[in-house]
Formats: C-alpha cells, sequence, structure tokens
C-alpha cells in the first residue's frame, strides 16, 4: 500500500491523540485500516472469524499500548502485526490438535460403548500428562486450551507479561504435542 505524506501526517497527529487516550483518534485509525488488515488476514488463512478476531485484536493491541508506542509508519507496523498474528495463529494450529476435535472422533465411533470407556481413558491420559508440567505451566495451558482464554487475558489476570505467558504456553504445548499424539493415536486405532 502507497501512502502519501499528507496520510502519514495525519496518522501521525492521529497517533498522538491516541496516545492521550482519544478514542475519536482510535475511531479514525480503526475505520481507515480495519478493512486492510482484515483483508490481508483473510488472504493467508481463508477463515472470515479468524480473520476478524485478528484484526481486532491487532487494534486492541494499538489502543492498550497507545502510551508506549513510539510508531513510525502505521501501516507497516500494522502490516507486521498482522503477519505476525497470523504466523502465529498458524503455526499454533499446525502444533495442538484440540482436545475437543480428537473427542468428537472418538464420539462417532461405530461403537458408543468402547468409544466412551477410550475417551474416559484417553481424558486421564491427557489429564497425567498436563500434570506432568510445572505449575505455571498448568495453570496457563488449562486458561488457554480449557477457558479459551487469550495469552493477554492470562497475562492480565496472573498479572505477569503475555511475552512471560507465550513462553510457559510454547514450553507447555512442545512438551505435550508428542505424548499427545501417541496417546490420540493409540486410542483412535483402537477404535478401528
Amino acid at each position: 500500500m502507497f501512502i502519501g505524506e499528507d496520510d502519514k501526517v495525519q496518522d501521525k497527529l492521529l497517533l498522538l491523540k491516541l496516545k492521550d487516550g482519544s478514542t475519536e483518534a482510535f475511531d479514525a485509525l480503526y475505520e481507515k485500516y480495519w478493512k486492510e488488515i482484515y483483508t490481508a488476514a483473510f488472504k493467508r488463512l481463508q477463515d472470515p472469524a479468524q480473520a476478524k478476531d485478528i484484526t481486532q485484536d491487532i487494534f486492541l493491541q494499538l489502543w492498550l499500548k497507545r502510551e508506549e508506542n513510539n510508531i513510525d509508519n502505521l501501516p507497516a507496523y500494522l502490516f507486521t502485526a498482522t503477519k505476525n498474528k497470523v504466523f502465529n495463529w498458524m503455526e499454533k494450529e499446525r502444533r495442538f490438535t484440540p482436545v475437543p476435535e480428537l473427542l468428537l472422533q472418538l464420539k462417532t465411533s461405530r461403537d458408543q460403548t468402547d468409544a466412551e470407556l477410550l475417551r474416559k481413558e484417553f481424558m486421564k491420559a491427557y489429564e497425567a500428562l498436563i500434570d506432568t508440567l510445572t505449575q505455571s505451566q498448568q495453570q496457563i495451558f488449562r486458561m488457554r486450551y480449557q477457558q479459551d482464554l487469550s495469552t493477554s487475558e492470562i497475562a492480565e489476570l496472573l498479572d505477569i507479561s503475555r511475552k512471560t505467558v507465550q513462553n510457559q504456553l510454547g514450553k507447555a504445548v512442545a512438551q505435550l504435542r508428542a505424548s499427545l499424539l501417541l496417546v490420540s493415536l493409540v486410542i483412535l486405532m483402537n477404535t478401528i
């Protein structure tokens, strides 16, 4: 996207007002850029709901970090943030198969009695694996994947940085990934 000098000056003025807490400046920036950010996210994801979530998260972070951000080129900042969020989301989806999806596969098994028994065994193994994590990793993992809280929400609730939440979550997922995959494969093989 080409941005002219007038746009740069206008963005800088709006960012200064935003820094002072101006909701009008935020609304103006949102109206100016939301569609382009949404389109950039949608192009990569082909998922309208996730593209919308990412767009909203980008603007939420712009608002929440308004006092500490020193943005020189707003379009570049927004598109870089979008690209990073999309890649982070894609990486998370690639690494982690949600437990509800695995349970749904179990529920479609031909023999519901066996499926229920296998579901219980899977849940017992899943909980035992989570118990192998450190206390903080367990707490963060459960808040993210069982309570469906964002990393920002978890950071706020635990009064720690979002980066700490992301690091702990990454370590937890890495530790559980191979074990959960093995457990789910064993259970799914038993349902055939």
